[in-house]
């Protein structure tokens, strides 16, 4: 049980790494477009966001996967059963 927890725990907290360092990237995109000498760092501002939304999209997707199989959440977002229609 404490091995699935800790797994469990990795799952959540390398992708919310990933996603400070991409808000790390999207800041000194800003800050360093401030200095006349350098100019706006297209590069470093979509590789920030791609490294905040995608690990975001993860957890949030993750989160959702494990409260649907608790069946926490609400009848809009779960999975709708199919029909048999025999």
């Amino acid at each position: 049980m404490l091995g699935q927890k800790l797994i469990a725990l990795l799952i959540m907290v390398i992708p919310a790494a990933i996603a400070m360092f991409g808000i790390k990237l999207i800041r000194d995109a800003f800050f360093f477009s401030m200095d006349p000498d350098v100019g706006f760092l297209w590069g470093k501002l979509i590789l920030g966001v791609l490294c905040f939304a995608i690990p975001m999209a993860f957890i949030a997707g993750f989160i959702l996967h494990h409260e649907r199989k608790k069946n926490r959440v609400q009848p809009r977002f779960m999975i709708p059963e199919p029909e048999d229609d025999e």
